[in-house]
């Protein structure tokens, strides 16, 4: 379960998202946030959003007029919702039953787009590319970087060329990315986006034995990794971890073309076997950009494995156009935000949130968004997250509530 909080001065508004499950809503209560003496807003805690007769209105009216919609004709609804994204090719078919299996159902059959365009040149070619797209903020390294969009742009559609015409990544390959949140691992996943190859984030600091599985199941032609990632009290090396999970991989004739490595500053060099292994920054250096291959809506966009506590990990896939779509809907009618407001989805890549809230809804939206590298508390304490909301000027925080119950203990009084 994850909230959100909507900052809608002077007070915090909180909604509650529970997917499936009907849960009886306890009374609100309102709670104080402060920074020192200094109170930043209240926020009032439900499980449920409650409305009124008339329902409650939003960006795009109110709420009972777009459910009625939805469920009345839901193919004009989603059908508008997709005139919000730029297409190569406009889809005609909405909603259709799948050619060589009637039981499975596609959306915007027809239609061809890319998710990488939507999400940068989009903005750059409207006008908008000094605009702080990320906002990368880490106190574990002391490290914050604005990257504009113009200058993402570059550096995906670089890297996006050093994939396809360096490394052989072709449209429906699979790359595996195995990343702590640096601003190099949402350019990896950008730039195999741009090219159609199908992206498979592995939450980094991973077991060998669990990397390994997800290796052998999506067979990668080229891992991206960092050297390294960083926790409060140590370093933890990606790359030996890496070494291992192709090892044990291998014995299933399981063995990618290259795997590039990002270097990371502050942390002892790892050693590079070549020529499997490729230095990112040199990679980069010599690389041309390319554009942006247009795909069907119905393109794999990325694959991403459950945590396997119930069996073994199972790959779920995202289609290219309708995720693309749904997305942009919510950033404007769940997180009411607007293009240039600050969006902060305090998760990871490694997760289904960091992809969709990290990464793709804030940019297809065009949001500024945070990727940070830090923890809710010991970064360097529970204050850690009401400066990032201040000194960012955060519109919306997307939030698991487990990061508050550690905030709450380590700061009960709301001293930070």
């Amino acid at each position: 379960m994850m909230m959100t909080l909507t900052m809608n001065q002077p007070q915090l508004r909180l909604l509650s998202r529970f997917g499936t499950r009907r849960l009886r809503a306890p009374p609100c209560k309102a709670l104080s946030f402060g920074r020192g003496n200094r109170k930043i807003g209240s926020a009032f805690f439900s499980s449920k959003p409650t409305f009124s007769r008339d329902g409650i209105s939003g960006p795009h009216g109110s709420y009972v007029d777009e459910y009625n919609q939805s469920i009345q004709d839901p193919q004009a609804f989603w059908k508008r919702a997709a005139q919000d994204l730029y297409w190569f090719q406009e889809p005609t078919n909405i909603l259709s039953a799948r050619k060589n299996d009637p039981n499975f159902y596609e959306w915007f059959a027809d239609g061809v787009t890319n998710t990488c365009y939507n999400c940068l040149d989009v903005h750059v070619e409207n006008g908008r590319g000094d605009q702080v797209a990320l906002i990368y903020d880490s106190p574990l390294t002391s490290t914050q970087t604005k990257i504009t969009y113009s200058e993402l742009w570059k550096d995906v559609s670089t890297f996006a060329g050093a994939l396809q015409n360096d490394l052989g990544v072709k449209a429906g390959d699979c790359v595996v990315i195995y990343c702590p949140p640096i601003p190099e691992a949402v350019v990896a996943m950008l730039a195999c986006t741009r090219i159609g190859a199908v992206h498979s984030v592995v939450f980094g600091g991973f077991a060998a034995p669990e990397l390994a599985t997800r290796i052998k199941d999506c067979r990668p032609k080229v891992i991206i990794s960092a050297s390294a990632g960083i926790e409060p009290h140590r370093i933890v090396p990606y790359k030996p971890l890496l070494d291992l999970a192709l090892d044990l991989a291998s014995s299933h004739s399981v063995e990618p073309e290259h795997c590039v490595i990002i270097q990371r500053d502050n942390v002892e060099r790892c050693d590079l076997l070549e020529p499997r292994d490729v230095d990112y920054y040199q990679l980069m250096k010599q690389a041309q950009p390319v554009p942006a291959v247009p795909l069907p809506s119905t393109h794999p966009h990325y694959v991403l494995y459950t945590s396997g506590t119930t069996g073994a990990p199972k790959g779920v896939v995202r289609d290219t156009g309708s995720y693309a779509v749904a997305l942009k809907y919510s950033m404007s009618a769940f997180y009411n935000t607007n293009p240039g407001e600050v969006f902060w989805a305090a998760s990871d890549i490694g997760w289904v949130v960091g992809h969709s809230y990290i990464v793709y809804g804030p940019l297809l939206h065009g949001c500024t968004t945070i990727l940070y590298e830090g923890k809710p508390v010991g970064t360097p304490d529970a204050g850690a997250f009401w400066r990032v909301i201040e000194e960012h000027a955060v519109k919306a925080l997307f939030v698991a509530p487990t990061a508050f119950r550690a905030i709450k203990q380590a700061d009960p009084n709301a001293d930070l």
